[in-house]
């Protein structure tokens, strides 16, 4: 079997909550492997977030490079072919840094590039199966890859939980000197902060958040009614947010606010990986749909088929007259 290596994406000195879940998907390829995680960055961040990782992985792989103080996926790239080996399986969270970094990792590489796994089968001789999803999430493949050439793989966020870490006392290997030059075309700016309206969705421990499945403006009420009766904030997906019936604050996903609740209710969501990548931290997340193929309910804890217009005013009814 191939190396197995996890780039782990990190902010403020913590590791993204996909660190640990990566160490989790490389187990289901090989329970026995030997994993390394790789980190990059610069400065005493950087370090926190390496010694915070090798509870997870046996071997933690900094490079600190200036060029690397910002997420840069063609830096990041140059710096990865310069250290891995031929053959290496990659495992990448499936969020806009990784399906920026991905494609042309694998083909710098000549490997084999599977996108948006939510789900691995194991491996069959050398042969690697996986399951991904097509046309919205609707359809489920079932693809093969060459486990012993190498692969590029990027997991869903959320679809591998670690469960509860056992420490394996890894150890950290600095690789800067490995690296070279990281000069590259593309140029980091700036940081553009999203908006923060009334209600700051990032700080809120209870989201009622709803999606195509409200169907209409006016049933946002019908929304915000079992919000208050919980003691929640109203967050939405995006389709609400592009046909401006809440503002962008509301928006929880990749392209909106990143959120890390204690408990999640999505309603009428279907459960796009773009929507998926905004929530951190393992919430307790309660789907429900009318759709029983969603792929909301791949990573919900509690799932209930139903039309969340006759679902919602039930439980605040019942909520209420507790």
């Amino acid at each position: 079997m191939a190396q197995i290596f996890a780039y782990i994406t990190h902010k403020g000195g913590a590791a993204d909550d996909t660190a640990f879940e990566l160490a989790a998907a490389a187990k289901k390829i090989d329970a026995g492997a030997a994993l390394t995680a790789i980190v990059t960055g610069t400065g005493a961040d950087l370090n926190t977030v390496c010694n915070a990782v090798t509870a997870a992985y046996n071997e933690v792989w900094k490079i600190d490079n200036p060029a690397l103080a910002y997420p840069n996926a063609e830096v990041v790239r140059k710096a990865l072919l310069s250290i891995l080996p031929a053959g290496s399986i990659i495992l990448l969270p499936h969020d806009t840094f990784g399906m920026d970094l991905g494609p042309g990792l694998s083909i710098k590489t000549d490997s084999a590039f599977v996108a948006d796994v939510v789900g691995i089968e194991g491996v069959d001789g050398k042969t690697l199966k996986l399951v991904r999803q097509e046309f919205s999430g609707q359809v489920s493949t079932h693809v093969t890859c060459d486990a012993s050439a190498g692969a590029v793989l990027n997991i869903r966020p959320g679809v591998c939980q670690p469960g509860e870490i056992k420490s394996v006392g890894g150890q950290v290997v600095d690789k800067s000197g490995s690296v070279g030059d990281l000069t590259v075309g593309r140029k980091f700016l700036e940081v553009v902060k999203a908006e923060v309206g009334d209600i700051d969705i990032t700080k809120s421990e209870v989201l009622v958040s709803i999606g195509r499945g409200i169907e209409d403006q006016e049933n946002i009420e019908i929304a915000t009614q079992l919000a208050e009766a919980m003691g929640a904030d109203l967050s939405c997906s995006r389709p609400i947010v592009d046909a401006k019936w809440m503002e962008k604050a509301r928006q929880v996903g990749t392209s909106g606010q990143t959120v890390k609740p204690k408990v999640y209710l999505a309603m009428g969501i279907s459960g796009s990986f773009q929507h998926l990548g905004g929530i951190k931290g393992s919430p307790f997340m309660v789907a429900v749909n009318k759709n029983p193929k969603a792929p909301i309910f791949q990573v919900a804890d509690v799932g209930i088929v139903a039309n969340i217009l006759e679902f919602m005013p039930e439980l605040t009814e019942k909520i209420n007259g507790l």
